[in-house]
């Protein structure tokens, strides 16, 4: 649209003409020494706004104005005060829109029609909801002439906007300029100073802490904010392997990534001690994108840059990701590296700590995961450290114990043990006492005792070190089994005299579990994450196993396999397995439930059962033993726990466990199936007792029509069968096994069977 050149006439006489020009000179003058009188009563470029966009509003009998300023960090246009609805700050690039072009051609422009003008955005009217007719804008100018913003009034009241107005805004707003621009500088340096107040305030609240996991994460979640990013990631060097590691990464999972410190960009880095910057990162060669196709994340822009300590030595590297609004500047490096200098104290801090806390850990885990009992002296023979095992083999509580003189705690019971210690501080000889007794609570407790002098590394006598190995047969049993079945079961098998645990065939419920999308699991959660969550899955299901006298077999990565009716057996054992399978998925639920409303992932489980003659006992080497079970018993059930996920099912059972139960439960017979590896069909059934209305509704009606359409299937009445799978699927449509069926019939329609076709499926997978 071309610019409004229109002018107003008079028809009066000369003299009167001249009278009305004066006028009107007269009246700019008093406006410009009112904005100038306002515009000085003012602190706050807000309040300069606001009066500078209310006044040449109201001057040109507009509906609405606004005034834009000019953002040289992300080039934007941007504007706080708006008259009307809005009270919020608007930004627009500065290229954009009709404000745009004033800014970017320095030219003044009158519009009569707004939607008619291709330079017109309507995204603001379309979000804001007002309509725009006509617009004046001009270009806010300072002395020198650079253009700082743009000024806009929007809608004249009566009539259009002319030449006389677009002067006047030009004349009001370039009296506001300096205004303006004071007010702008001083906002400037107030943030200036927030800045600088805020990153010593981050800095000291970040070296503060000497935990280096949670300083990792710290320092990132601070550098990404400081410099507005997406995303970023602390580097440290490993000295013994020559790698750049982290633990951490803003938006990913918390995992530890590893990378030699002389490749890619961080290695460049790392490499020569200067920072990179990288405006594009897929236009440089450097750039390794297999990264961002692995974890979907794209990036834009990428500043990267040293850790150098307080010996000039660099220890890793700082790198973040995408800052918002453009590249990183000049200033983003000069932030960063402040920051990385003035952490690196603190992470070399956090690291040394780290290993003194993780050797320490490891001791004390190694002394703690010991069998044998085992307890330190100081060179005035009090009892400093005991471990759990030697808590346990002397039947004390840590403080009966510790900082004790050991004259006081062995005289009464074990007073020959007092001459040991005393033999060994004299001679610094090690005594070793094969089977000998301790009297423990009134009680002797077969041990093997060692006794060993402890010399620091100046080869300074600092104490003595007492092993204690516990070789009680029957504490030795007990502990055997009670790794695979119930405590009370252990002492029922003890006070029997059950000496041993000798191989020998017996029927048994096989219980196979194992959780479903495991892989996923663990890529979202990490190692950590991953073995917390197996130890609370872990827990309860065990628990459910025990209640009904199940023995636990072994834990399979995330599955789990157990047994009733071994070492002890019981009437109803495979009855007890189906309560605890039914107990397992409700639980499960249940435990679910808390997880999702945390925000957690949900975890899913499939559960096969079988019932058959097994093979018990001890099986191993003389080295390393383990209590099991084996046979084709124990294959099938593991088979039934894989045919869950081809079934939709959670707990399916053969057809031998079927006939063993002596209670109901609802159930339905799933098929006749092969499975792997074997040629004999077998019915299998999926039990459904832990269902809901809510997670089943109208199941018995479903279980009718599923078993009426499973008789006519096996009789090749397939339009029949097929009409009652669809009655099951429209009682629930995520009934998978009825979704199948119904497939089936629909394959056998096209391609019969045999004649003697007699039902059976076979099972290609495990």
């Amino acid at each position: 649209m071309a610019k409004d050149i229109d002018s107003t006439t008079g028809s009066t006489t000369e003299p009167r003409a001249k009278r009305g020009q004066g006028d009107r000179r007269l009246r700019e003058v008093e406006l410009l020494l009112e904005v100038t009188r306002r515009m000085a009563g003012y602190g706050t470029l807000d309040e300069v706004l606001a009066a500078l966009v209310e006044m040449t509003t109201t001057e040109l009998n507009a509906e609405r104005g606004s005034l834009f300023l000019n953002d040289p960090d992300t080039n934007e246009l941007y504007s706080r005060v708006a008259q009307g609805n809005i009270q919020r700050e608007i930004r627009i690039l500065n290229t954009s829109g009709i404000a745009g072009h004033v800014y970017t051609s320095g030219e003044a422009l009158i519009i009569h029609d707004a939607y008619s003008d291709g330079r017109f955005n309507r995204s603001i009217d379309e979000q804001t909801g007002f309509t725009t007719h006509n617009i004046l804008c001009v270009p806010i100018k300072t002395v020198k002439g650079e253009i700082i913003g743009v000024a806009q009034t929007l809608n004249k009241h009566s009539g259009r906007f002319t030449k006389i107005d677009l002067n006047q805004l030009e004349a009001m707003t370039s009296q506001g300029t300096l205004a303006l621009q004071s007010a702008q500088f001083i906002e400037r340096m107030q943030a200036i100073r927030r800045q600088e107040m805020e990153f010593i305030d981050v800095v000291s609240e970040v070296t503060a802490d000497i935990k280096l996991g949670s300083l990792l994460q710290r320092v990132m979640g601070e550098a990404t904010r400081l410099l507005n990013a997406e995303r970023s990631t602390l580097f440290l060097n490993d000295d013994k392997t020559n790698e750049l590691w982290s633990e951490v990464g803003q938006g990913l999972e918390s995992v530890q990534i590893r990378l030699p410190n002389h490749l890619g960009i961080a290695g460049a880095v790392f490499s020569t001690g200067k920072a990179i910057n990288i405006p594009y990162a897929y236009a440089d060669l450097r750039f390794n994108p297999a990264f961002d196709k692995k974890t979907g994340f794209f990036t834009r822009s990428i500043l990267c840059v040293p850790i150098v300590n307080k010996h000039g030595k660099t220890i890793g590297v700082t790198q973040v990701l995408n800052r918002r609004g453009g590249p990183f500047t000049s200033d983003d490096e000069s932030r960063l590296r402040a920051f990385t200098a003035q952490i690196s104290i603190a992470l070399e801090n956090a690291k040394l700590f780290a290993d003194v806390q993780a050797m320490k850990n490891y001791n004390e885990a190694m002394l703690e995961s010991m069998s044998n009992g085992v307890l330190t002296l100081d060179e005035n023979e009090r009892i400093v450290t005991c471990n759990a095992a030697g808590l346990r083999i002397l039947k004390v509580h840590p403080s009966e114990i510790l900082n004790k003189p050991a004259a006081d705690f062995l005289s009464q019971a074990n007073p020959w043990l007092l001459e040991k210690l005393k033999k060994v501080s004299e001679t610094q000889l090690a005594e070793m006492l094969m089977d000998t007794e301790v009297i423990v609570g009134g009680e002797p407790v077969s041990v093997n005792l060692t006794l060993q002098p402890l010399r620091s590394a100046e080869g300074k006598r600092i104490g003595i070190m007492a092993l204690l190995e516990n070789i009680s047969n029957e504490k030795r049993l007990k502990s055997t089994m009670s790794r695979y079945m119930d405590p009370g079961i252990a002492n029922q098998m003890l006070a029997h005299g059950a000496e041993m645990l000798g191989g020998k065939n017996v029927m048994a419920t096989v219980l196979f579990s194992d959780v479903r999308s495991f892989t996923t699991i663990t890529e979202q959660l990490g190692a950590q994450g991953t073995v917390a969550l197996l130890n609370e899955y872990f827990t309860l299901m065990v628990d459910c196993i025990q209640r009904e006298e199940g023995m636990l077999d072994k834990f399979i990565g995330d599955a789990i396999m157990a047994a009733f009716g071994i070492p002890v057996g019981h009437e109803d054992d495979a009855d007890r397995a189906v309560r605890t399978a039914i107990a397992m998925i409700r639980e499960l639920w249940a435990w679910n439930r808390g997880r999702v409303a945390e925000g957690k992932m949900a975890v899913d489980i499939g559960i096969g059962l079988n019932t058959d003659n097994v093979v018990s006992g001890n099986i191993g080497s003389k080295k390393r033993m383990d209590y099991t079970i084996i046979g084709d018993g124990v294959n099938l059930a593991a088979r039934l726990e894989s045919a869950c996920k081809q079934y939709g099912a959670h707990i399916l059972i053969s057809e031998f466990t079927h006939k063993q139960l002596r209670s109901t439960y609802f159930s339905r017979e799933l098929d006749l199936v092969v499975v792997k590896g074997k040629t004999k069909p077998v019915a299998i059934h999926e039990v459904m007792d832990y269902h809901t209305e809510a997670s089943y509704p109208n199941m018995m009606d479903a279980l009718r029509h599923f078993k009426s359409g499973l008789l006519m299937y096996r009789q090749m009445r397939w339009d029949q069968a097929m009409q009652e799978f669809r009655e099951v699927v429209g009682i629930n449509p995520h009934d998978k096994a009825a979704h199948m069926y119904i497939e089936r019939c629909e394959h056998f329609i096209a391609n019969p069977p045999p004649d003697d076709w007699d039902g059976v499926w076979v099972m290609e997978s495990k």
